[in-house]
């Protein structure tokens, strides 16, 4: 029976079962994942897919969070935009009005407004935006469920929740609708009546602010307003308002006085009288709408709210009580009492401190003391403050433990050093003290690495407070100097406090004496207690030391010289101590009194020149005393700054070693392209050289050897014929930025999509420029198993200005005919030798004697094109004999490891026949595609 393997060689379209993959991956790294794609392809493959019937509706609700989350990756334009939206609102109408289909419809309704929101294409004129608004508002009009029945209720309240998001990017679009949308609020008896409410009040907010300013505001506007009914306000669209800012100090547009409001005070009535019955999210932002509203109303007082304020008071909601404080600073005494203010603010600091809370939410009502809004507010500028009404004997409560967690013992000693710093009171801020001393005592009995940066901190916000008081502050040097006696570790905790202490206190030379005090300290340890793990901590507190122009640097290097001619530091010529030491004297060549150290400085680095042993530190130390003795103190602080400046072309300076704090990021990040740089092609089979497979010697002489045993012999040595090289072209991605025309250390990097190969190495090319011959790259595959595979490759390479960058290239794919290799056999075997083992492996790969050979038969019509041209053109390197009459060829292919596929090729009057034989039946359907593929293509040839 003849059979015949029927194979696809062509790359099938997107699978739908594969979109939570790439779903996934999209969300995952949005630029990554298009680095191998186009938004174009990827929208085009999404939108084609939701319009398919076959794929299931969680499937499409899947699909549909890209356009959700990035809708401005996938429609960069209002032109895309408009077409996604077109076609969402296409899928939309025709998904089956079913409670089975109410979840995608719900998702296609959020997609279409978010893609028209993103792409600022709600106008006026667009019909795709024009229609979706109807729809939004057709169904938001089916109140109570009357319509379609309760199962549809979540889609009604997606249009709340659109029409909503509208109305807030697009303020006024709703401002002809407010008598609609309030019958809607008052007919609605569901739990969605709170959507509909949420909805009037930001309808109403923005219609009375599009009010205010208009000019001639005549006195029944906002009556005729209220009870408009006509179609959407498409001018709020053409210029967009700019949000109202609710604070103390900001100018609020208002109407004028003489405007008739009681049909407003009337709503606003009604509406705050239904308050209670929403959740307190709900209230939340309903007050923040109604406070504008009342605010941009000068003739309705805020008295209105009076009513609310004694259950605002006692809520235990975060939302309520940020509403009620945004509520006061609006509206200040005009609503709020001294002993409203009172009660409040010792309302805040129980909650403070209240057990039942979580840490978050005590450290909200903290905050919400430091920036209360105040009737009588002494300052404006929004920083942290403490309200006048919080005075010692209120804040005592908050005096914090050891016990608590770092965040809040680091907020309420915040808030009690404002208080005792307002106060002048001595007592407390001695407790504040005795407080620091105590974490400092845990910090030196090897506290965590938490405590030790609460410690620090602490100590910052006590600097910050009472730098002045110099009783405490002595004590605090002392203290920490002895911290560090002990624990040299600290050095960078202690360089990063002296830092941010410096610039907060422009003026105090606490800072200056710490580091003079820590200088004393390392000065004068003995040189045995100077072991080396300390010693790079000491170097770099003298580093910083060296910087400062109020602190002599003679007793530093005289420290220095002494450690290294007395010590084996030089002989050890540890490159890191080293480095330390040269960012000592880097320091000190750019302090403002070297000449004060000039002699013994040039020492120093004489010394390191000709005893250090580390040609880098030499060097280094060469170049620093060259500087120092030839150039002025001018010239030598130009070349020592050179580069650290914030132009964006770095300039490179001679000495090639940085300042510490020179800002590095930029540097050492590794940037990712936008789009790819390069590309890998693969050489072409007439690039590549072949091989001869012709005898080199003579026939062979001993017929009686075993020739498969020689030739499996071979194989002993594990790596013999291991591995397939393919050769690829690496060159640019077509029109690339002149930024990257010239690339230097590029290192390609490979990824397997399965675990059918061992683990593909780097390949490094030292340069490639834009104008000049392509690279020739080697890919090298040691193959487990040789089935076709895809590889994932990317690119890291430096550009001309120093930069790294990182790029994606586009996937290799590695075909079934890339692994076939020729006979792997001695070369002074002759032909008949070859035919011999060809005839051998026959015998041994039939079934009966492996229970993983298969054999299978091919059959093909040969066409005008002759089957030696056919043969000649795709297993000329494999074929090991031919015969003219009959026709016929024999050919191997081998594949790493050690797999064959052996072909026996016959021609006929009708057809030819391939007889195909295999020691691993899975290869059976990649030569069958294969040769089914070679076939085809002939065939296509000669027609």
């Amino acid at each position: 029976m003849i059979a015949s393997l029927q194979g696809d060689s062509a790359m099938a379209a997107p699978n739908p079962e594969g979109w939570p993959q790439r779903v996934a991956a999209f969300s995952c790294s949005p630029s990554h994942f298009l680095s191998s794609t186009t938004p174009e392809d990827f929208l085009s493959d999404l939108l084609q897919d939701l319009k398919d019937d076959k794929v299931s509706e969680s499937t499409k609700v899947l699909m549909l969070g890209p356009l959700q989350e990035h809708p401005t990756i996938l429609c960069p334009s209002p032109q895309v935009g408009e077409q996604t939206a077109v076609a969402l609102l296409g899928i939309f109408s025709r998904t089956a009005h079913t409670p089975k289909s109410v979840n995608l419809k719900c998702h296609l309704m959020l997609s279409i407004a978010t893609v028209l929101i993103s792409t600022s294409f709600v106008k006026q004129g667009v019909k795709v935006a024009e229609g979706f608004l109807d729809l939004l508002f057709q169904t938001a009009q089916d109140t109570n469920d009357q319509k379609h029945g309760g199962m549809f209720r979540p889609l009604r309240a997606i249009a709340c929740d659109c029409l909503r998001e509208m109305e807030t990017c697009c303020p006024g679009l709703l401002s002809h609708k407010l008598e609609a949308l309030y019958s809607l609020k008052q007919q609605e008896m569901t739990p969605l009546h709170q959507a509909y409410t949420l909805l009037y009040g930001v309808a109403l907010r923005n219609a009375v602010h599009c009010l205010t300013l208009q000019k001639d505001v005549m006195d029944g506007d906002l009556k005729k307003l209220l009870a408009s009914n006509e179609g959407f306000a498409w001018k709020a669209t053409e210029k967009p308002l700019e949000l109202v800012q609710l604070t103390t100090m900001s100018q609020i547009p208002v109407l004028p006085s003489n405007v008739e409001t009681k049909e407003l005070k009337s709503v606003v009535s009604l509406l705050l009288e239904e308050c209670y019955l929403l959740t307190p999210v709900t209230q939340a932002a309903l007050l923040r709408e109604l406070t504008q509203v009342v605010s941009m109303v000068q003739s309705l007082s805020p008295a209105i709210f009076k009513s609310q304020l004694l259950r605002l008071f006692g809520t235990v909601e975060i939302s309520l009580l940020h509403s009620t404080l945004q509520m006061k600073g609006t509206f200040t005494d005009s609503l709020f009492t001294a002993e409203d203010e009172n009660f409040l603010l010792k309302r805040l600091v129980g909650m403070a401190q209240h057990p039942l809370l979580s840490t978050p939410q005590k450290l909200f009502y903290i905050e919400c003391i430091l920036h209360f809004p105040e009737n009588r507010p002494i300052s404006s500028n929004g920083e942290e403050s403490l309200p006048v009404l919080v005075t010692p004997r209120m804040a005592a409560s908050l005096f914090p433990t050891v016990f608590n967690d770092s965040s809040t013992m680091l907020s309420r000693l915040n808030i009690l050093s404002l208080v005792y710093l307002e106060d002048d009171e001595e007592e407390g801020i001695g407790y504040i003290f005795d407080h620091l001393m105590a974490l400092h005592k845990i910090v030196d009995h090897h506290g965590t690495r938490e405590m030790t940066t609460t410690f620090f901190r602490a100590v910052y916000i006590f600097m910050q407070n009472f730098y002045l008081n110099e009783k405490y502050t002595t004590d605090l040097i002392e203290s920490l100097s002895e911290l560090y006696r002990r624990h040299y570790t600290l050095a960078p905790n202690l360089i990063n406090l002296v830092d941010s202490t410096q610039k907060l206190l422009e003026d105090s030379s606490w800072p200056t004496d710490l580091l003079k005090a820590l200088q004393m300290l390392i000065v004068e340890l003995p040189l045995q207690q100077l072991i080396h793990q300390s010693l790079y901590w000491h170097l770099k507190v003298l580093g910083r030391v060296a910087k400062e122009e109020q602190a002599s640097q003679r007793s530093t290097v005289r420290f220095l010289l002494n450690l290294l001619i007395n010590s084996s530091l030089c002989g050890l010529g540890d490159w890191r101590i080293g480095n330390a030491l040269l960012s000592v004297c880097r320091n000190l060549l750019q302090h403002p009194n070297l000449d004060q150290v000039f002699i013994e400085l040039a020492d120093l680095l004489q010394f390191m020149m000709h005893s250090f042993e580390d040609v880098d530190i030499q060097d280094h130390a060469r170049f620093y005393y060259t500087l120092l003795t030839n150039l002025s103190k001018e010239k030598l602080s130009g070349v020592l700054n050179m580069g650290t400046g914030e132009s964006q072309a770095k300039i490179r300076s001679l000495s090639s070693i940085m300042a510490e704090s020179e800002e590095l990021s930029s540097c050492l990040t590794v940037h990712r392209t936008r789009q790819p740089v390069l590309k890998l092609v693969k050489l072409s089979e007439d690039g590549i050289s072949k091989p001869d497979h012709s005898s080199s010697g003579p026939e062979d002489s001993t017929p009686d050897v075993d020739l498969l045993k020689v030739y499996q012999n071979q194989f002993l040595n594990p790596e013999f014929a291991s591995v397939v090289i393919l050769k690829y072209h690496l060159t640019f991605a077509g029109e690339v930025d002149a930024l990257y025309h010239k690339l230097f250390c590029i290192c390609l990097h490979f990824e397997q999509t399965d675990s059918n190969y061992e683990r593909v190495s780097d390949v490094s090319v030292p340069c490639l420029i834009y104008d000049r011959k392509p690279c020739v790259v080697s890919l090298t595959l040691k193959p487990w198993r040789p089935y076709p595979t895809v590889l994932h490759a990317s690119a890291i390479f430096t550009t001309e200005d120093g930069l790294s960058w990182h790029t994606q290239l586009d996937p290799i794919p590695i075909g079934f005919p890339d692994l076939f290799l020729p006979l792997p056999v001695p070369v002074h075997w002759s032909q008949g030798s070859r035919e011999q083992l060809f005839h051998q492996l026959w015998k041994s790969l039939c079934p009966e004697e492996s229970s993983q050979s298969a054999t299978s038969l091919f059959c093909f019509e040969v066409g005008e094109r002759s089957l030696r041209e056919l043969i000649e053109s795709s297993f000329h390197k494999y074929l090991v004999s031919k015969q003219l009459n009959p026709e016929s060829y024999k050919v191997l292919l081998f594949l790493p490891p050690q797999f064959y596929v052996l072909l026996k090729i016959k021609n006929s009057e009708d057809a030819a026949s391939v007889s195909i034989i295999t020691d691993n039946w899975k290869l059976l359907p990649f030569i069958n595609s294969y040769i089914k593929c070679i076939t085809d293509y002939s065939a296509d040839r000669t027609q």
